[in-house]
This record gives C-alpha cells, structure tokens and sequence, in this order.
C-alpha cells in the first residue's frame, strides 16, 4: 500500500490464499497495521485516534439514544428529560454522548492545527487535506443539528438565527430558509429534517474518514521535519520507519487513555459545564434568551460572522459595487464560511518551500499569533454583540484572513528558512540518539517517546 517499500502480506495456508484471492481484507488490515510509519512522530500525532474513538462512541450513543428519542416539538423535550430519569444509565450515555462532541472538537482542532504548523497540507497531500476539511464542514453540520433535538431554549433560538442567515442570500434566501426548515419558521418540521440529517450524517463522516484514511496511506504520512521517507529502497525505507503495529498503536493508546481519563472524569463531575442553562428550559417561541450564543466550537466563526457590521468600510465598499446585494448580514455569511474555506485553500496559499514550521522562524511567529487569535475569537464569540467586543471581532478576523491570504504567501518570499534535516533518521538520531530498541530491519534504535 502507498508508494514506501515495506514487506506486503502473504497468505500461507491454503484457506488463507483462498480468502485472499477472494477478498483481501485480511491484507488490507495488515498493510494498514504495518504501513511504514516516519519514526520520528511527536504527541501531535496522537489526535487521529482520539477522533476515530470519538466517531465511534457518536454513532453507538446516538444508536442508543434514537431508540428513546421523539423528533417531535411536542414531546422532544420531554423524551430527553424521560432518557435522563427512566432509562437504565440514559443519563450517562447522553452525557457521554454530548460531552464527546466537545472532544471530538478539540481532538479535530488539534489536528488541524497541527496539521498547519508541520506543513501536513503540502504537496503530495493537498487531497488529503481538502477530504479533512469536509469532515470538519459536516462536522460541523451534523454537530448544529444535534444542538436542536434537545428542544431548549438555546436550541430553539439559536436554530432560528443560524438558519436566518441563509436567508440573507440575495435572490433564493427566503426560498432556501423555508425549503431548509421546511416551513417559514422553526417547527415541528426543521425538528425532524435536522433529527433525519443529524441521524445520516456521521456515517458519511465515516465514509470520508475511510477515504481520508486511505490518501495519506498511499502519500506516506509527514513527520515534524517535513522531510520525505526515503522510497529508493526498501532498505533505506527501513531506516526512516518504523511499522505503524506495534509501536505507533500503543503510543497511541496509551495517549488515548489518559485522554479518556480526563474525559470520564469531566462527564462524572462536572457533565454541564460546557451546556448553557437556557438550554434546559423547554423552547418557547414567544420568550427569547437575553443572550443567544451557539455552542463553543462554533464561537470563533460565529464572533466573525458578527464583526462584519454596515458601519464596516469593507462591506459598506462592498455594498455600494453591488448595487446594495452584498448587505452586512450577508457579508458576514460569507466571512463566516470564507474563514474556513480560506483554511482549505492553504495548500495553494503557502508559498514555502519549506513545509516544516519547525524551520520557519517568521512563520512560527505567525503561526502562534493565528492559534492565540482563534482562542480570542472564540472568547469574543461568547461576548454581547457591542463595544468593544465589536471593534476586537473585527481585528481578530482581519488577522485571521490576512494570515492566510497575506503573511503565506509572503512569507515564502521573504522568509529565510533554516536547513532541515537531510532524511527522517538524522533528525531521529539527533533528538533520540542510537539507543537500542528493535527496529523493523532488525537493527537497533531508540524507541520514539518525544
């Protein structure tokens, strides 16, 4: 599998090569599990499993929870209230269930992030990336969704306001609102197409992450320095790997459980702490919450969707060459979902040629100004929409676009890199020294623990 040299699997009894002949899933696992790993992996590697986990543990609570689930607004409420009190341990598959959309969020943000600080969207990956990316659009979808079955307050509310900015659409607006909810307002209808789509959703983020899975299979992974693993020989393959079993899986584990633990603990303790009170109050379309705010992996968007004011000289410029199409609700929508398409088009927007961060000076300044203003975006998100919570929104969205559509291409003009590593196994030999650990040419290495 992939274009790295390594061992395939080979079938021995005849039972075995039957199977194989027929459908070579036993092959399949094993190049999976083998797959020749850059040695040199750091912790910012352990969120692929952290978000597989958290995929699997969505879909089997959800399972769970639909059995008691009524998408009706009538009664929505109150089957969420009856799966807390009646059902057997109801209440803690919905706080497992919940709680792990918020891990789900922060394992997808460390991987993005990490992803953008190593470079991971460079050639020959740029496929690899813009498949993530869609997971964590119908992440995002699919996460909304699932906000509204609980039928609170928040919920309710919230579901209004989020769905009224597709009706600020020039032309199709109106028409896209009421086809989306089903109706000209939010209803008994919008709860059951979210219920239907919040249902659906995950296993096609499976499918994807199959699919994700697969491309950065067949490139190889990137490592912290960037560098390729060396493809001349199987030989020289070998010293800048290791198999992906046993030595990446436990590593990953092993971080997996003490994530865990954090999570079970949160859940046992504290299960409420990132819910808003509003939202445990039954929906009531004639009172609306003093402060509607969406949940907090949605705030940094939701802040730059909210900076974008008619008193904002862009979008007044931008109001006046449209001939008044381009009003300030809508400009905001397409801040809102320019913040992360301008994400997607990295690839195509770094200019280095360097793509480890670990090497790049300048960058590495920019890059934690970025991380540092995403945290102040979602903080502003949580703020009333007025002073000077406006004024900062509108300056931590400009940083946030002129990083991506400024400083990256700048920068590989003007940034002078350091020299990285000329192959994976100096940079591993330099940070780990020659220990003795088996490696998978049989020689002696030092088992990656950075």
């Amino acid at each position: 599998m992939g274009g790295i040299p390594h061992d395939h699997y080979e079938p021995k009894s005849k039972f075995e090569k039957g199977l194989h002949k027929r459908l070579p899933v036993v092959g399949l696992l094993y190049d999976t599990l083998m797959i020749p790993t850059p040695k040199n992996l750091n912790w910012m590697w352990i969120w692929g499993i952290v978000l597989t986990f958290c995929l699997a543990m969505q879909i089997i609570t959800g399972i769970v929870l639909v059995m008691h689930y009524v998408p009706h607004e009538d009664m929505a409420f109150a089957s969420v209230e009856h799966i807390m009190r009646n059902v057997n341990g109801g209440h803690m598959i919905r706080y497992f269930h919940m709680n792990g959309a918020s891990l789900f969020f922060i394992a997808v943000y460390m991987h993005i992030f990490r992803g953008l600080y190593y470079g991971s969207y460079k050639a020959p990956r740029e496929v690899t990336w813009i498949i993530g990316m869609l997971i964590y659009l119908l992440m995002m979808g699919t996460a909304f969704m699932g906000y509204v079955l609980p039928w609170g307050q928040m919920s309710f509310h919230g579901t209004a306001v989020i769905t009224g900015l597709f009706g600020a659409i020039p032309f199709i607006g109106d028409a896209l609102q009421t086809w989306l909810l089903g109706a000209t307002a939010v209803g008994n209808p919008a709860l059951n197409r979210f219920f239907s789509l919040h249902y659906l959703l995950p296993f096609v983020i499976a499918g994807l992450v199959i699919v994700h899975i697969w491309a950065f299979h067949t490139t190889g992974n990137n490592n912290p320095t960037g560098v390729e693993v060396r493809r001349t020989s199987k030989a020289e393959a070998e010293k800048d790997t290791l198999p992906f079993w046993p030595y990446f899986v436990i590593k990953d584990l092993f971080a997996l459980a003490v994530i865990l633990l954090v999570f079970v603990a949160v859940v046992g303790f504290m299960p409420n702490y990132l819910g808003h009170p509003d939202n445990y109050v039954e929906a009531n379309a004639l009172a609306t919450p003093a402060h509607i705010v969406p949940e907090w992996y949605f705030l940094p968007f939701y802040a730059i969707l909210r900076a974008f004011t008619a008193d904002v000289w862009v979008v007044q410029i931008a109001n006046f060459l449209s001939a008044g199409i381009i009003d300030a609700k809508f400009f905001g929508v397409l801040a809102m979902f320019g913040a992360i398409a301008v994400m997607a088009l990295a690839p195509w927007l770094d200019t280095s040629s360097v793509r480890s961060g670990r090497y790049r000076p300048q960058f590495k300044i920019a890059f934690w100004v970025l991380v540092a203003d995403f945290i102040f975006l979602m903080w502003l998100g949580a703020m009333p929409a007025e002073e000077p919570y406006a004024s900062l929104s509108l300056l931590a969205s400009t940083y946030w676009f002129a990083y991506f559509l400024v400083i990256l291409p700048l920068l590989g003009i003007t940034e002078k890199p350091t020299t990285p590593p000329s192959t994976i196994e100096e940079d591993f030999n330099a940070h780990y020294g020659k220990g003795k650990g088996p490696s998978s040419s049989g020689g002696e290495v030092a088992t990656p623990a950075e």
